[in-house]
Order: C-alpha cells, then structure tokens, then sequence
C-alpha cells in the first residue's frame, strides 16, 4: 500500500508539474554562491537557507529580467536600469497573496501588497546604465517602476515603495 502512495503521489505531482499547475517553486533554490544581496523570510515555500531564501547576483540574474529607461526623481536625466521583476522573484518562493515588508540597509522598510505588483512592475533592478549599483548609488539593489511608461507608476504610493540599498523582504500573510 505504502509504495502505491508513493507511485500516485510521484505521477500526480508530475502531471501537475507538466500542466504547469506548479511554478518554478517547486524546485529547490541553490544556495548563494557569493556575497548575498537579498535575504527573503516569512510566508515562503521554497527556500536555500535556514527557512529562507538567499540571492547572490548570480541567483538574481537567473531568474527572468526586464529592462526599463526612464528617469527617477532622484536620479539627472533618462537611466536604463536592469533586473528582476518582483513577480518573477515572488513566483520563484511560492509567494502570491500578502504583504510584503522591504527593507533597507538602513532599516527603512516599506509594505507592498503583493496584489498591487504586476507582471514586469516593479523590479528589483541591480544594474542601472549597465554597471552594478554602489551604495551610493542607491544600490546594490533598488525596487524600480517604469515610471514614464505610464502616469499610475508616477504617484507618491509607488515613490514610497522604490526602496533603494535593499536588502530584506518578509513576506506576511
């Protein structure tokens, strides 16, 4: 009976997998091969470290990339900026209802209801004029929106939530 459980379990989650009921969170996250530039805890179910998930530039760059030009009111002029959607990041932990909670290096933290993050809005850039960001570049990391492509991006909710010098995401239920 015992290895009739586990055939059906093995050919039900197979089948599943192949009808794409199963995101990429259904495979194991490598563990961080250099310096980690993002720690994501809470309500997640993939993880690579201690009931968390922990990113390099490497595990970032594998995940899937968008690119947008536009300025920033923080920025001089039009910058290209380059990363990972935070959909793509949030699909790959098994993360798609909550509230997220961003933090900074210097402990500045911002919710974000994961409701409001769209399929390429916002990123989680860590390239901006094709160099990786310094921190005093607002980097190594910073949540980006398309801000010119559309005036909804240009509102002071979303200004808040561009969260530079990321480090944290808590994902809360």
């Amino acid at each position: 009976m015992r290895n009739f459980r586990s055939i059906f379990l093995s050919l039900l989650l197979t089948a599943l997998i192949g009808a794409g009921q199963l995101a990429d969170a259904a495979e194991p996250l490598p563990e961080a091969q250099s310096s980690v530039l993002l720690t994501v805890s809470g309500a997640i179910s993939v993880t690579n470290a201690d009931g968390q998930a922990e990113f390099d530039l490497g595990l970032l760059q594998s995940l899937r990339q968008v690119e947008y030009r536009t300025t920033t009111i923080w920025t001089d002029g039009e910058r290209t900026f380059v990363g990972v959607p935070l959909s793509a990041l949030l699909d790959r932990l098994g993360i798609h209802d909550g509230t997220l909670k961003a933090q900074a290096i210097n402990d500045y933290a911002v919710e974000i209801p994961v409701s409001s993050i769209e399929a390429d809005a916002p990123m989680v850039a860590f390239l901006m004029d094709s160099e990786p960001m310094s921190r005093r570049d607002k980097g190594p990391l910073w949540i980006v929106y398309p801000y010119d492509s559309d005036p909804k991006y240009r509102t002071e909710v979303n200004f808040s939530r561009s969260i530079w010098q990321l480090n944290r995401i808590e994902a809360m239920n």
